[in-house]
């Protein structure tokens, strides 16, 4: 189904090849998992085989690219995604309609289904992924993964016969993502070939075949689940841990810290009209690290914008060190890492884009110091030799490295991160957790909202459980 040989690839303006010499056949029924550091060519493998590369992100292909037994070379995108389904790391990017219903209805009506088949599809999809709840709403309105399920529904009603996902799983909590792998192992055994470039490797374990390993462009290693039990070898490589403890129920509640950041008192807060998200609640925040949890649509991204005052609260306050703060106090001594990090890029290279929130935040200090402080985060974040890179052309996991190295740089009193590790591989996860458990130590208040189990597992102590109903209550 998906066969590429002595495929090297260079996108324009490059020197270096993006991946180079690769040999890969994924056949029916088969689920091939790809992982490997942030950068190392995942994303452009995965780009070759929807057909994206060459034909939208242009450059210079050597060797063949065949999907279904068709060289795409020779092929139009229009032609290769009626072979292949694609879901992106931000899923927000593929979708072309402004309600779930239509956007599932897409592919339907582009076959010429009729309305009494469109209808029946979307409505078996929408319940199979558990969506059915939104069906009928926008598609900015959902959270991060509830926008990744409709994006998998989306891709199941297109009847594609080859599967790509980039990062599935990285915004899904963790019974949707138990729910994800039930999914792709029955699609599997109903024959489709499936790719899955991931950072995350536990969740694939019982239902992936071979698993590839690149490095620098290159795939250095090709096995089953087996080649990644060597700890060092998955150090060397910056390969996440392949086994999880789930931990979340053993976190202590984060209201019984006396170390108190932030008091939430009588919160009420909803979306235009909508359904309350929190209906007079109370809670509290302490120092440290806590860890936000709940499933898909809780309203943990919610709480921290009326954290950070991106959002007005409806009723009740807020408190900064038992001080009632506004709006624009929580602006200035919180930082906040969306799961999006496109959404907080903007500058021309990666070092203006430090140096800016550096430079607005920190007026006491001299413009020599803060481009000596911006060079010392670049290097303390990896990404000094990117410096000069345009934030746009880089890996999703370089965004995301830049986009908390700048909240970071701002020395925030409380830090808040969605999802930090969405796109990050071993090594560099694991320097977040150190840079996050070191500004705890220094006294910041860091929120991290994540499914992450293994970051979890690392550095949270306290948890924050949604969703409540006035009073803290674990998620069932």
């Amino acid at each position: 189904m998906i066969r590429l040989e002595n495929v090297t690839y260079t996108y324009p303006y490059q020197e270096k090849c993006a991946v180079k010499d690769i040999n890969l056949e994924v056949k029916a029924g088969e689920i091939v998992v790809c992982t490997g550091l942030s950068g190392c060519g995942k994303t452009t493998l995965m780009r070759l085989i929807n057909g994206l590369c060459p034909h939208y992100f242009k450059g210079n292909l050597q060797g063949s690219v065949k999907i279904c037994g068709e060289d795409t070379i020779d092929k139009t995108i229009n032609y290769i995604s009626q072979l292949t389904g694609s879901l992106f790391q931000d899923p927000e990017q593929q979708f072309f309609a402004l309600n779930v219903d239509d956007e599932l209805a897409f592919a339907l009506e582009c076959k010429g289904e009729i309305p009494e088949v469109i209808e029946k599809e979307i409505n078996k999809a929408a319940k199979e992924f558990k969506i059915d709840n939104v069906v009928n709403s926008k598609v900015t309105s959902l959270s991060e993964g509830q926008k990744q399920k409709v994006g998998l529904a989306g891709i199941i009603l297109q009847k594609v016969k080859v599967i790509v996902l980039d990062e599935p799983t990285a915004n899904l909590d963790v019974e949707s993502t138990k729910e994800l792998a039930g999914k792709l192992f029955s699609l599997k055994k109903q024959g489709y070939a499936i790719f899955i470039v991931d950072h995350r490797l536990y969740w694939t374990k019982d239902i992936a075949d071979r698993y590839i390993v690149m490095s620098e462009g290159k795939i250095i290693k090709e096995g089953p689940f087996d080649i990644l039990k060597d700890d060092e070898f998955r150090k060397q490589y910056g390969l996440r841990n392949i086994y999880e403890e789930d931990i979340r129920d053993n976190l202590e509640d984060c209201h019984v810290s006396s170390n108190v950041c932030l008091n939430v008192e009588n919160l009420s807060f909803n979306y235009n009209g909508k359904e309350k998200i929190f209906d007079n609640a109370s809670f509290s925040i302490p120092y440290g690290i806590t860890a936000v949890l709940g499933h898909n649509g809780a309203g943990k991204t919610t709480f921290a914008r009326l954290a950070t005052g991106l959002n007005k609260i409806s009723k009740g306050s807020i408190l900064l060190n038992n001080n009632k703060v506004d709006k624009k106090i929580l602006q200035t001594n919180a930082s906040l890492v969306l799961q999006n990090a496109d959404f907080q890029l903007y500058m021309g290279s990666c070092f203006e884009e430090v140096y800016t929130c550096i430079d607005i935040a920190r007026k006491d200090i001299s413009k020599q110091e803060k481009k000596k402080i911006t060079e010392e985060v670049l290097e303390k974040f990896g990404l000094s030799h990117l410096k000069n890179r345009h934030p746009q052309s880089l890996s999703g996991g370089e965004k995301q490295r830049l986009v908390i190295a700048c909240a970071v740089s701002k020395k925030p009193k409380i830090i808040i991160l969605d999802e930090p590790t969405s796109g990050l591989d071993g090594k560099n996860m694991q320097n977040i957790a150190d840079i996050l458990k070191s500004m705890a130590e220094e006294g910041t208040a860091v929120i991290v909202i994540t499914h992450d189990l293994e970051l979890i597992n690392k550095i949270c102590r306290y948890a924050l459980r949604l969703p409540f109903n006035n009073k803290l209550k674990k998620v069932v």
